[in-house]
This record gives structure tokens, sequence and C-alpha cells, in this order.
């Protein structure tokens, strides 16, 4: 893992919302549940949507091109048709900046 970059202010990301940032080459979304962020791969594992682009309901995100569902706190697999997990990223809070390790 590497440094830890600024990706977001804490205010950008509202309570069940999601948003996806180009972290080191890496596509990196952001997930707020309840005023905790967590970082996870964006692109599905399934067909490679974003999964920014999807439903988050606690903590599980709904691909919205074919209803793989991921837990968000470390990137499982909760519903196929995905079979393989996306990765999980430290994510923390520096004063008002969202910051995430890839």
């Amino acid at each position: 893992m590497g440094q830890f970059a600024n990706v977001a202010k804490v205010g950008d990301i509202g309570d069940g919302d999601l948003a996806s940032f180009d972290v080191a080459g890496s596509q990196v979304a952001v997930a707020n549940v309840g005023g905790t962020f967590y970082g996870f791969g964006d692109v599905c594992t399934h067909m490679a949507c974003s999964l920014a682009a999807g439903e988050l309901e606690g903590t599980t995100v709904t691909c919205s091109c074919h209803g793989s569902q991921f837990d968000v706190t470390t990137g499982a697999v909760r519903r196929p048709p995905a079979d393989e997990p996306v990765p999980s990223y430290p994510v923390r809070v520096q004063g008002e900046d969202i910051q995430v390790q890839v």
C-alpha cells in the first residue's frame, strides 16, 4: 500500500451516497455509510461497470448493470452474477479531507 491521497471533502459525499475517484491509476469508489467512509474497487468484476453508479443500501452496493452486490466494507461478493470480490482500500478522514490509500 502506498501513501494516502486526498479524494474529496467530507461534505462532498452525503450519507448513503457513492463517488468514484482515480487514485494513483486505480478507480476507487467511496461510500458514506452513516458518516463512515469505505473505499473499494469501482469496477464490477462481472462486466466492468462502475459500482459508484449503482445503489447503496446499508453496506451493500448493487451494480446498476446486472445486479451484482458487494459489501463496501470488505469488497466481498454478496450476490452474483459477479463471483470475484473487488479490492478494499483503507480510508481515513483528516480534518475535512477524505483520504484513500492504494
